[in-house]
């Protein structure tokens, strides 16, 4: 393994690299055009394929074809771009082909403004497409694990057959830290039982989503549902600071983490009883971890770069067994440490929910 300084963004390209991905098909836009810059680079070095598409419509296009042949592929774009994608993952979804697609958020709606944002939950986490589908959705906090939980989404996409999502924000595709660059490995599965690639006599797969009898759609859908309802089982991922005697629990994921990460720290110094839950895989969402700690007595925070939505998620999880309370920046803005500690402070004194 080696150390390298780099910037979220790349880390993308690199675990993708070292996780057996050679093709990517893209679009550049801020803040996630050095994802598509470093492909361009270092995919044809490897002998693999990189082609900026004329638009995310057809890089989300040329993605289905090549997941159609059983080869790992990729695209990655921003919020109005990724927007674009959603018929073709819809599609994908519908095919059971596995990829992987890099969402780096930006503030909306429309073109918004390319600061960072986590507004695009919604559509990650509840499909953004149309019909009954979802997204294995995976949410980096640093540098490192844009590079580890991509490594980590391509086996996710090629164990259910799934499109996998990773979605960051902007600061933590922009900023540059220390990253410890995982070994390249073999792909460690066999795609030759459904793909489509080679001697047409010996292969006769057929990949489409398209099932034009009633019946056979209901019975495909109910396919689908019973692979999400394992997804959901098995493949829950949190990380947790501080929260065995807490009393407000701050629920955050992406840079937003990061910041409440030192607060709790700051907020315990001052008496107040606060620790964090980082859900690392928004869908499926840990759910059942904060239904066990509703039995206590203890309050919850959702703190966001949204006007509110994750928050939603975590009351449905709790269901009315304790108080959820909500704190989100948007446009761009995001909170400080010292904004964050008056909201500890008013909540956990009986303020707002």
């Amino acid at each position: 393994m080696s150390r390298k300084f780099m910037k979220g963004n790349d880390a993308i390209v690199v675990g993708a690299l070292q996780a057996g991905c050679r093709a990517y098909y893209g679009y550049p836009i801020t803040p996630a055009s050095e994802i598509a810059h470093a492909a361009s680079l270092h995919f044809p070095a490897l002998g693999g394929t990189f082609i900026q598409a004329e638009s995310e419509v057809a890089a989300i296009n040329m993605v289905y074809g090549t997941a159609g042949m059983g080869i790992r592929t990729m695209t990655a774009s921003s919020s109005p771009g990724f927007s674009l994608k959603q018929e073709g993952l819809s599609y994908i979804a519908g095919a059971e082909l596995p990829c992987v697609v890099v969402n780096v958020s930006r503030g909306g709606p429309g073109l918004g403004n390319i600061a960072p944002e986590q507004a695009d939950y919604f559509q990650v986490t509840k499909g953004g497409g149309h019909g009954n589908y979802r997204l294995i959705a995976l949410a980096p906090n640093c540098a490192q694990e844009m590079c580890d939980l991509t490594v980590l989404a391509f086996d996710l996409a090629d164990t259910y057959r799934n499109p996998v999502c990773i979605l960051a924000d902007g600061f933590t595709g922009q900023m540059m830290e220390p990253v410890t660059v995982p070994v390249a490995r073999p792909v460690p599965f066999d795609h030759t039982s459904w793909c489509v690639r080679g001697d047409a006599a010996t292969h006769r797969n057929l990949i489409s989503s398209i099932y034009l009898e009633s019946e056979d759609l209901e019975r495909h859908n109910l396919k689908l549902d019973e692979k999400y309802r394992r997804i959901a089982r098995d493949e829950v991922r949190f990380e947790e600071y501080q929260v065995e005697d807490a009393d407000l629990i701050v629920v955050a994921f992406g840079i937003v983490s990061r910041i409440v990460y030192s607060t709790v720290d700051q907020a315990r110094a001052q008496g107040l009883k606060v620790g964090l839950l980082r859900p690392i895989t928004l869908w499926p969402f840990p759910s059942a971890r904060l239904a066990e700690l509703a039995a206590r007595d203890v309050r919850f925070l959702s703190a966001e770069l949204s006007t509110g939505q994750m928050v939603e998620d975590v009351r449905l999880a709790v269901e009315g067994r304790a108080p959820v309370h909500f704190y989100g920046r948007c446009g761009g803005m995001v909170p400080g440490s010292e904004e964050l500690l008056a909201e500890y402070g008013k909540i956990l004194e009986g303020g707002r929910s």
